[in-house]
């Protein structure tokens, strides 16, 4: 199977099966945007719920916020962003006019094969509207590109009413939107996302070790939630942002090539002192114990929700002769666990399945399932990536025993009911 055709494949499961849909579908869509279905949904949810677990409830040092989308427009003059620092390269083809980032162009037009383009121009892909029911130059805003400057602006604040001390992080999980010139790869790269960012505030000079540090703690975090093909990719000085001392990418192998799902980056102290600048505030920090002030170091690990997404559908799906597998994580499967009763015309086998089921929903998510044979419900579950699955058979009427299934093996057992929560517990750490 080529790589081409197997995020085809992808592309038409999750439509199929309601991971995700191509956004304003029945008015014929609009590029880069995407809606997550009920299935999605959960898989976004599963991802974010996993990073906020490992990056604040497991730490002592860091602690969460939620920034608005729209800020005073004098934050990203501080950041840089309405200068021309926010911007790519934009290209045109003579022959057709399509328009196209620079770097994607590799010398022929994707469109009409035209070879001819202009001159690149500079493109701010910031979103711009109104804020107010005038329409003027004094009420524009943007739709935030990127969820940093609202953690930058908020430092003060989380100082003065939060227990912390350097060095400790501020996370946040947040919708973010860019007018990309031209979207592609599915959801790898859209105008509307969903960003997980850590600000981490360090002493300068321990910047090197802090960095170090959280470039192994993120690669690991994918280890352990079974993703494979990744690696770990040093940016030169002359991709690195203008900010960064260093930035180290985490990249995965796509059907479209090896591309960056999380960046982890020195900031210096580029943006505390910028919004000190700009701001008239002070954002220094003052060491309580030694009476030193300075302006923090940040170390920034940032990852887009969807690119993730995309990964581990990539890196799930399997084909074997009769079947299609997702074979999720448990932590990031949609549903943890589906409950059959063997036949849906037997009344005393459904209502015995749906005491499992409604046992099992207090602590998992379930799906309850009585469509057709059990071999395709079984094989519809896989392909959804539901790693357990438990039919109520006959041998359930006499025994209170279940069969249990394991989506990756196909190997089934005999569990008594009274013992699946342990069971399932076990199962799917």
């Amino acid at each position: 199977m080529s790589e081409e055709n197997r995020l085809e494949k992808i592309v038409s499961l999750c439509k199929r099966r309601g991971f995700i849909f191509p956004g304003s579908e029945i008015y014929g869509g609009l590029s880069g945007f995407y809606d997550f279905g009920p299935l999605g949904v959960e898989l976004k949810f599963n991802i974010k719920q996993e990073w906020w677990k490992s990056m604040v409830h497991m730490r002592d040092d860091v602690v969460g916020m939620s920034a608005a989308i729209i800020m005073n427009p004098k934050a990203w003059e501080a950041s840089g962003h309405l200068d021309g620092g926010f911007a790519d390269n934009l290209v045109e083809c003579k022959k057709c006019h399509q328009r196209f980032k620079a770097d994607d162009f590799e010398g022929v037009c994707l469109n009409c094969s035209g070879k001819e383009i202009t001159e690149p121009r500079r493109f701010n892909i910031m979103f711009k509207t109104f804020a107010g029911p005038a329409e003027d130059s004094a009420s524009v805003v943007y739709l935030r590109p990127e969820t940093t400057p609202g953690i930058m602006v908020n430092f003060k604040n989380i100082l003065d009413t939060m227990r912390v001390k350097i060095p400790f992080g501020i996370a946040q999980i947040g919708k973010a939107f860019r007018n990309e010139i031209n979207p592609k790869d599915y959801i790898f790269r859209t105008r509307e996302f969903e960003q997980m960012e850590l600000e981490y505030f360090v002493q300068p000079g321990r910047d090197k070790e802090s960095f170090k540090k959280w470039v192994d703690l993120r690669f690991k975090w994918y280890e352990n939630l079974g993703l494979k093909n990744i690696r770990k990719r040093e940016q030169s000085k002359e991709e690195r942002a203008h900010y960064s001392s260093a930035t180290t990418d985490i990249e995965y192998e796509f059907p479209f090539g090896w591309k960056e799902i999380e960046g982890i980056a020195n900031r210096t102290d580029f943006d505390l002192k910028a919004h000190s600048r700009h701001s008239g505030q002070d954002l220094s920090y003052i060491d309580k114990e030694s009476g030193g002030k300075f302006i923090p170091y940040v170390i920034e690990p940032s990852a887009g929700v969807e690119r993730l997404a995309l990964a581990f559908l990539c890196d799930a799906y399997k084909e074997e002769k009769d079947r299609i597998i997702l074979s999720f994580h448990p932590r990031l499967a949609p549903y943890k666990i589906a409950v059959f009763p063997l036949l849906a015309n037997k009344e005393e086998l459904v209502k015995k399945a749906q005491g499992v089921y409604e046992n099992l929903k207090k602590d998992f998510v379930v799906a309850w399932d009585d469509r057709g044979n059990i071999g395709k419900r079984y094989y519809s579950q896989d392909e959804i990536g539901t790693p357990m699955a438990v039919t109520v058979d006959f041998q359930t009427l006499e025994d209170d025993t279940v069969t249990v299934r394991d989506r990756d093996t196909t190997k089934q057992e005999r569990v008594k009911i009274q013992e699946l929560k342990n069971y399932f517990e076990k199962k799917l750490k």
